[in-house]
């Protein structure tokens, strides 16, 4: 799989991007209200064609895309890819008049897109959606709440996942069958949100669906089916979570080997010391294998391997994980400093904690990782008797 090189047209347009958001994006990013959708941030995202490339682009270039902008802007990073999340439902399973009315509108960068999956009580068990789609003359009534939901309650339109099979998702149902996606916009009645306040102050919040009406011209694909347009989006969007995760352990690195080659102590600069050297080092070769596993599970997914599940998960695990360590190893290289507000790697610790959560937590894909691996052995015996 030719994955552990790019092309100087890649590095080219990586080098770009991180300029961009240096240049560009970081100053509107600073103007933001922390916890709120910052539209006029989106905007600029639209006006550097970044959205209109984002969905045109496949698995590696949306890894190259998210890399590259959070090195220079994490804010820029995650609204973009929020973009993206929300409305891949609408690009993948909606009907023509649904994406002729929002999509030009997404990648102009002048509506905002919200997924909204997880529950209180279906996070990591997204298949225990309790959301209920009670049967109403053509259509449907939605009753229930999400949670967790980033760009809520802010967005314009939400990709709502719901039960339309009578389950309620204890267990008595029938589990990741019988949920249908929706295209719900943020102004049918019965529709309501709050904010929540998060350690990284992102826009998230709860909505809660109060006989909120939907009709069969608001449903993603088909009926019954929405669990597949959910899982097909997060497969593609997964890696890419490990790509952004790559990006912010990328920044702390170089951080911590400017710091570490300026900063003088016990007679010279912390460089000389066996100790920190090592750990530089350390931390440099995670996050070279996180960037190759990263691409390597989205060049399997643009040339339609069947291990993409497995590659997926593999990459997100390993690059949350390894920029969860990188980011506190710089801060520990740096000292008090590091931990002041405003400091580069303040803002990158508090960011780095929730990739490991969201989009399938670390324990989920070690999960998946270990059925992929033991479905294929089971399958490999098989084939051999």
């Amino acid at each position: 799989m030719p994955v552990f090189s790019l092309d100087p047209v890649q590095t080219d347009w990586c080098a770009r991007l991180r300029t961009f958001a240096v240049e560009r994006l970081r100053p509107i990013a600073d103007r933001g209200e922390p916890g709120a959708v910052n539209r006029p941030l989106i905007a600029a995202l639209g006006e550097l064609g970044l959205l209109e490339r984002m969905f045109g682009a496949g698995a590696l270039d949306l890894c190259l895309l998210r890399e590259s902008l959070a090195q220079g802007c994490t804010e820029a990073e995650t609204a973009l890819a929020l973009q993206g999340l929300g409305a891949y439902p609408l690009v993948l399973a909606g009907t023509g008049g649904q994406r002729a009315r929002w999509l030009p509108e997404v990648r102009a960068g002048r509506a905002v897109a919200a997924f909204a999956l997880s529950e209180p009580g279906a996070g990591s068990d997204a298949a225990a959606l309790a959301l209920r789609a009670v049967p109403d003359g053509d259509g449907w009534l939605l009753t229930g709440e999400k949670r967790w939901i980033s760009n809520a309650p802010d967005a314009d339109f939400y990709t709502v996942f719901a039960r339309t099979d009578g389950g309620d998702g204890s267990g008595g149902g029938t589990g990741a069958r019988g949920v249908t996606a929706f295209l719900v916009p943020a102004d049918r009645p019965g529709l309501t949100g709050t904010p929540i306040e998060m350690l990284s102050p992102h826009p998230i919040g709860a909505l809660a669906f109060d006989s909120v009406p939907v009709t069969g011209d608001d449903v993603l694909g088909e009926v019954d089916h929405g669990f597949r347009v959910a899982m097909t989006t997060l497969n593609l969007f997964r890696p890419s979570v490990g790509a952004f995760a790559v990006g912010m352990a990328q920044a702390a690195l170089d951080a911590a080997l400017e710091h570490t080659a300026e900063r003088r102590a016990f007679g010279g600069p912390l460089s000389r010391l066996q100790s920190v050297a090592h750990q530089i080092a350390e931390m440099a070769t995670r996050t070279e294998a996180a960037r190759l596993l990263v691409y390597a599970a989205a060049t399997a997914y643009d040339t339609g391997a069947p291990d993409v599940p497995r590659r997926s998960a593999m990459a997100k695990l390993f690059a949350t994980e390894t920029a969860q360590y990188v980011v506190d190893a710089a801060v520990q290289l740096h000292g008090a400093r590091a931990l002041q507000r405003g400091h580069p790697l303040e803002h990158l610790y508090r960011e780095v904690r929730a990739p490991r959560i969201y989009e399938g937590a670390t324990e989920v894909q070690r999960t998946i990782i270990a059925r992929e691996l033991y479905g294929s052995s089971h399958g490999e015996k098989e084939r051999v008797r």
